[in-house]
C-alpha cells in the first residue's frame, strides 16, 4: 500500500518480494540502529510517492536471521532492489529522500 512500509519475514520473502511483479526495495534494518531509524522517513515518503511503480518493504534482521543470512546483509541500513527475483542494486547507508530516488533512477519514472 502507497504511504506505508509492510513488514516482511522469513516465511513470507519469497511471495511478497521475489515472485513479485513490481521492483521491490527491502530495507534490512534493526532497531538499535540509529541510521536504520534516520532513513524510515524517507522510505515512507517515497513509498508515499512512488509506491504504485516500486513495492518499499522492511525486514527485521534480528527477527528474521535466515533471509538476512541468505542475501549476504552484512551491514546495516541495507536496502535491495529486487527485480525478476533477483538483487538488481544495493545500497548500503541511511540516506535522503533526494539521494535514494537517484539511487532508484531506473526503477522508478522521477515525477518532473
Amino acid at each position: 500500500m502507497a504511504g506505508t512500509l509492510k513488514n516482511v519475514t522469513d516465511s513470507t520473502f519469497e511471495a511478497d518480494v521475489l515472485k513479485s511483479e513490481k521492483p521491490v526495495l527491502v530495507d534490512f534494518w534493526a532497531e538499535w540502529c540509529g541510521p536504520c531509524r534516520q532513513i524510515a522517513p524517507s522510505l515512507e515518503a517515497i513509498a508515499a510517492e512512488y509506491g504504485d511503480q516500486i513495492e518499499i518493504v522492511k525486514l527485521n534482521i534480528d527477527e528474521n536471521p535466515d533471509t538476512a543470512a541468505k542475501y549476504g546483509v552484512m551491514s546495516i541500513p541495507t536496502l535491495n532492489v529486487y527485480q525478476g527475483g533477483e538483487v538488481a542494486k544495493t545500497i548500503v547507508g541511511a540516506k535522503p529522500k533526494a539521494a535514494l530516488l537517484r539511487e532508484l533512477d531506473g526503477f522508478v519514472e522521477l515525477n518532473a
